[in-house]
């Protein structure tokens, strides 16, 4: 598990541990780690469990990151399931944020997520079996003011397991993309110290979810190699609206979007409506204020 020393990366590990999996932790933190790793380890099932921790950036250096993964699979064997939950964010108005911020973003959110899964991929292939979870955000399925930064990174995520699907699927190895919503986690917590009014504004339109609860979902569909793992009505008809070109797992799946794709664009353009009616009054008030202050 990336990202693994907090929030749903932390919350993954546990609900794998409780399953009696053995575990890689992989955060740059090491502090975090070791106290991550004691939390985890409460939750055993049995004596032989082990919980493996590594300090490692995995959205700088390629070759460190396929070396660590290699010492991991040496110690506990080869990867049954791989998260990629490693990312980071920053909010604000596009012209507002610092144009490093967009590389740093996509280095952390995409290559982060790339480097880990090319590191064991060539493993999986060769045992015919193997899960990759990539953890997007439901700002990957749809654009939100104050994200400019942040939601092409997380779109990039499902670009990458769609083809990454169609290569795989043929050695038994299966992709999912979650996309959980606003996550009461440390990250969402400063996040929101500098999230723009209108984004707060959307956000606000729909609840928190806790981490346990996305984490349940999350390692339930890739259990179970469903591509798409949403949390709740909303998600649920987020994946719908936006399931394009992507696989199916079923055919019932495959019909319930065919027959609900309609009545969620509706719906869906409602939202859309209020959103933009948000945006549009937040850049009126802000505009009244600067012409009271002006005449003063």
């Amino acid at each position: 598990v990336t990202g693994g020393s907090s929030g749903i990366g932390k919350c993954i590990a546990i609900e794998c541990y409780k399953q009696g999996a053995f575990i890689t932790l992989i955060a740059r933190d090491e502090n975090k780690l070791l106290q991550t790793k004691k939390e985890i380890e409460k939750y055993s099932v049995n004596d032989k469990q082990v919980v493996l921790c590594i300090s490692v950036d995995v959205s700088k250096d390629y070759e460190q990151v396929e070396n660590v993964l290699k010492q991991a699979q040496e110690k506990l064997g080869p990867v049954d399931l791989l998260v990629n939950c490693a990312g980071t964010s920053v909010t604000g108005k596009f012209e507002a944020i610092e144009v490093n911020s967009f590389e740093r973003l996509m280095a952390v959110n995409y290559l982060g997520s790339v480097y880990p899964t090319r590191a064991v991929i060539s493993t999986m292939k060769e045992r015919r079996m193997g899960r990759i979870v990539f953890v997007s955000s439901q700002a990957g399925q749809l654009g939100l003011f104050g994200y400019t930064a942040y939601s092409p990174t997380k779109f990039a995520l499902r670009g990458l397991a769609e083809a990454l699907q169609m290569e795989v699927k043929p050695y038994n190895i299966y992709i999912t993309v979650a996309y959980p919503p606003d996550t009461d986690t440390p990250g969402f917590a400063e996040e929101s110290k500098t999230k723009p009014l209108e984004t707060k504004l959307i956000s606000e339109t729909s609840s928190v979810c806790q981490a346990e609860q996305v984490a349940r979902v999350i390692v339930k569909d890739a259990i179970q190699g469903n591509f798409n793992s949403s949390v709740g009505s909303d998600g649920y008809m987020l994946s719908i609206l936006t399931s394009g070109m992507s696989p199916v797992t079923s055919i019932t799946e495959g019909l319930q979007q065919v027959v609900c794709m309609g009545i969620f664009r509706i719906i869906g353009l409602f939202y859309l409506g209020s959103f933009d009616s948000i945006v549009r009054r937040c850049m009126m008030q802000r505009e009244k204020s600067e012409s009271a202050d002006k005449t003063e």
